[in-house]
This record gives C-alpha cells, sequence and structure tokens, in this order.
C-alpha cells in the first residue's frame, strides 16, 4: 500500500487573549438604504369603492385601512401609501398602475 502522508503534523489549536470586545451597533439595511414613498393620486375615472378593493389587494390591507387611504386620495388630492426600498417602491407602483391607479414614487429624505 502506497501512503502519501508518512505522518501526520500537529496543528496548533488557536489562542484566545483576554481583552475587551467591540461591538458595533450595526443599521439594518433599510436603516442604511434611502427610502421611497408610494404615492397614489386622485383621478377621475376610477370609484371609491374600486380603490378600496386594489389597496385590499396590493397590500393585504384591511377594509379599514384601505377605506382611510382611499379618502386621503379622494379628499386630498394623494396618499402616501408605503416607505420602502427602491426595489419594492418600484413593484407596488407597477402593480397599482397594472389596476390603472395613478400611481407614483419619490424619495424620502
Amino acid at each position: 500500500m502506497l501512503t502519501y502522508f508518512g505522518f501526520m503534523q500537529e496543528t496548533a489549536a488557536p489562542e484566545i487573549a483576554p481583552g475587551e470586545v467591540d461591538i458595533e451597533q450595526s443599521k439594518s439595511e433599510t436603516d442604511l438604504e434611502p427610502g421611497y414613498l408610494v404615492i397614489c393620486w386622485n383621478d377621475p375615472v376610477n370609484l371609491m369603492d374600486y380603490v378600496t378593493h386594489v389597496f385590499r389587494i396590493v397590500f393585504g390591507w384591511a377594509r379599514q385601512k384601505a377605506e382611510f387611504h382611499m379618502l386621503q386620495v379622494h379628499e386630498q388630492g394623494k396618499s402616501v401609501l408605503r416607505r420602502d426600498s427602491l426595489e419594492k417602491a418600484e413593484h407596488y407602483v407597477h402593480q397599482l398602475q397594472k389596476y390603472n391607479l395613478h400611481a407614483t414614487m419619490e424619495r424620502d429624505e
């Protein structure tokens, strides 16, 4: 039998020296990324019940929350629906536009 390793060398175990450990408070990814606001604007086309229905489908909101934002859109001209990362905000805007709602996003400073 042919052996490639004639002997096994001993490996030294790493030593841990006593001392203080610095613990950094790291921010979560969402804290580091700029936020983007998903905004729905009022339009003369869509009925209030339809807008409420779309908010419930897209965001999974309860009727009361969806109606609150729908009334903001109707009475104030717009409602900030969500603050999220760029990718998620784009996703929600596209979903709302797919249902023919006037939705945009803008950077939250």
